[in-house]
């Protein structure tokens, strides 16, 4: 007689295990435990055996009954589901399949395929790329935001063009599309790195490489000379935080990037030695870069100390001082000295970079010797390693002469210490 709920229920264990039998080879072992496990018996070949199926489970008054995956994973069935299970085992049998090896085979299959998620396979790419830590940080948060919160879950073989141009277009509404052609390069190259691994045949991102429309690229406006002057002025006059105009000073005379100069800590500086020592992991190509100091910016530095030298940044952020300064101020100056905002040149921090290269390269300095200052990435690799060391004495004297040029133009003098090529010739200025 098949069994029912209130049978089992009114099944008590004894001393020994009891069976209560169903149909079609299920029946119920009541352990002395308490415990209440269903079995199927079967028969393969002539050969008696015998599966576990899992362990009997009534829902309490109120609870949900659905079958969840948690609760498939801890093979718990009520009786309906035991018989369903039980069936699905009978037609495994009929094609001469043990079920215990077909559930062994189905956890392979499913670990493997959690193991290949594009996801999993997103960070095993992540965990081999040698990129500062700042870089890292950076792709690996966007990645969570707008790609593994979408298909992470995903196999990787199931992951589509179409799900590709989903994030791609969701970046791009949002006037993202810098981002958006990001994504589609990172999610190409966990493709590639995919295949080369056998964990996936093809990259449907590639598919999509002109679907987003490349954003016009706006270089930085410089300064020209006409505008140091004003500059200086305007820097003089600020009413300001008197940080801030060291600050903007400072990224003139050295031409650093911003968010070196606002990063900067105080233990990076060797004022004796009048250089400052960049750590590679804050640098955009991951080196360490060397910056000597001009007069003019050490003099600037002993101004900055008796501020904030008892402090970790030389730049602290004036409401949140455990961290550093943020763009918003430098830019914000720029604003209300009038070199930046509707009506102006347009001028912002990230602009004294491309004021010292342009005007450097005018004068004829050599070109080496500029970039190296800048900390571009030497294209030329078999270059590279030799220009990390040299160039150090001739940068010094750049950057010195380059303050005393820029001096020069606040005060309107004719000091012009550099050997400038002309078409013809070259002559003392």
């Amino acid at each position: 007689m098949p069994l029912t709920d209130a049978r089992i229920r009114a099944e008590k264990p004894g001393n020994k295990p009891t069976k209560l039998t169903d149909s079609h080879g299920l029946f119920l072992e009541v352990r002395p435990s308490g415990a209440k496990l269903w079995r199927y018996r079967y028969r393969i070949a002539g050969k008696e055996n015998l599966f576990a199926l899992g362990e009997y489970w009534q829902p309490s008054p109120g609870e949900a009954t659905e079958v969840t995956a948690e609760r498939k994973a801890s093979t718990r069935f009520t009786l309906s589901e035991a018989r369903q299970e039980r069936d699905r085992c009978r037609g495994l049998v009929k094609q001469g399949i043990h079920p215990a090896r077909h559930r062994k085979a189905e956890k392979a299959a499913h670990a493997a395929q959690v193991a290949n998620t594009f996801e999993a396979v997103a960070r095993e790419w992540l965990s081999k790329r040698q990129w500062t830590p700042r870089h890292y940080r950076q792709v690996v948060a966007n990645l969570q935001r707008d790609v593994f919160s979408y298909i992470g879950t995903l196999p990787i073989r199931h992951v589509t063009p179409a799900h590709i141009l989903e994030i791609l277009q969701r970046a791009e509404q949002r006037g993202a599309v810098t981002i958006a052609l990001m994504q589609r390069q990172w999610i190409s190259a966990v493709f590639r790195y995919a295949i080369a691994t056998l964990r996936a045949a093809s990259d449907p991102a590639a598919a999509l490489k002109g679907a987003l429309t490349q954003p016009k690229v706006t270089h930085h406006k410089p300064l020209s000379r006409a505008d140091i002057p004003r500059l200086f002025e305007a820097m003089d006059n600020y009413k300001g935080l008197p940080i801030t105009v060291i600050a903007l000073k400072l990224l003139l005379y050295t031409f650093v990037r911003p968010g070196e100069l606002r990063q900067a800590q105080w233990e990076e500086f060797d004022l004796d030695a009048g250089e400052w020592r960049i750590p590679a992991e804050r640098m955009k190509m991951g080196d360490m870069h060397i910056v000597p100091l001009s007069v003019q910016a050490m003099d600037l530095l002993k101004n900055l100390f008796a501020l904030t030298g008892s402090q970790r940044w030389l730049f602290p952020n004036t409401r949140q001082p455990r961290n550093c300064m943020s763009i918003t101020p430098l830019n914000r100056a720029l604003e209300r000295m009038g070199f930046n905002g509707v009506g102006t040149i347009g001028f912002t921090a990230h602009g004294f970079r491309a004021t010292a290269s342009t005007m450097l390269n005018e004068m004829g300095y050599r070109v080496d010797v500029i970039e190296r200052q800048l900390a571009h990435k030497e294209r030329n690799q078999s270059r590279a390693s030799y220009n990390r060391a040299e160039y150090l004495e001739e940068r010094r004297s750049l950057m010195q002469k380059w303050a005393i040029y820029l001096d020069g133009l606040a005060t309107g003098s004719d000091i012009l210490p550099f050997r400038i090529k002309l078409k013809h010739h070259e002559q003392k200025v």
